[in-house]
């Protein structure tokens, strides 16, 4: 079993005091932090080892930033949390002059509340269930329905029945018209035959054997060029 660092029956409790806070500093400034456990003796404090540590590192450091965390301090906590989890010691060492008590402090007194807001789970930086839902869909349905119960409202049901039959049967007739427009067309296509090489090959005979036939009949009754002569 460890032994502890000090007597608790004989060490002060509670606040500290200016002439404590003075003695710390002191010693720390020239003999360096170095072992907590001697130091509050060494020091002439009647403190714990652990107070003293606790005192220094989070009141008394030279280098420790007071006042309110800035924007990109809260973002890299936020980052930094997404990474490590609640390991506010390595997170306080990305921080220059911030402890790791303050910023666990300021985790949870607004971080936390921050991506709550935001629709993020802290545990895990993820899209809380709420969020994945469209924010229009009720007001949608609501609109819908409203809209139809406006129609049912204004419109009585023997007339409603009434237009959905007569849209029924314009619909039907529009059917049947297209259906007929089809067959025509189909008819029309088949009645269209495409002539065969044979068939061009005889009418081209036919129209050579009337072109010599016309050309042998206006020799025969053209005028001779002899006769021409005599006369």
């Amino acid at each position: 079993m460890r032994k502890p660092c000090c007597e608790k029956q004989d060490t002060n409790k509670g606040a500290w005091s200016k002439q404590e806070d003075q003695k710390l500093v002191e010693y720390i400034q020239t003999h360096g932090e170095g072992c907590w456990r001697t130091l509050p003796q060494a020091a002439g404090l009647l403190r714990c080892g652990k107070s003293c540590r606790l005192r220094w590192i989070n009141y008394l450091r030279p280098d420790l930033k007071r006042g309110n965390f800035a924007e990109d301090e809260e973002d890299l906590i936020i980052k930094l949390h997404a990474l490590l989890g609640n390991r506010w010691s390595l997170i306080a060492g990305r921080l220059p002059g911030r402890t790791d008590n303050e910023v666990k402090n300021y985790w949870n007194s607004h971080l936390r509340r921050k991506l709550v807001k935001m629709g993020i789970d802290p545990n895990n930086h993820r899209l809380s269930h709420n969020h994945h839902r469209l924010p229009n869909a009720g007001t949608a349905s609501g609109s819908a329905t409203t809209s139809a119960s406006r129609s049912h409202a204004s419109h009585p049901p023997e007339k409603i029945q009434g237009e959905n039959d007569q849209a029924l049967s314009d619909a039907g007739s529009c059917l049947e018209a297209e259906n007929h427009r089809a067959m025509v067309d189909l008819n029309l296509d088949l009645s269209i035959t495409i002539p065969s090489p044979q068939t061009a090959a005889i009418v081209d005979e036919e129209e050579r054997r009337q072109n010599e036939y016309t050309i042998s009949r206006e020799l025969e009754f053209a005028p001779s060029s002899t006769l021409l002569l005599f006369m």
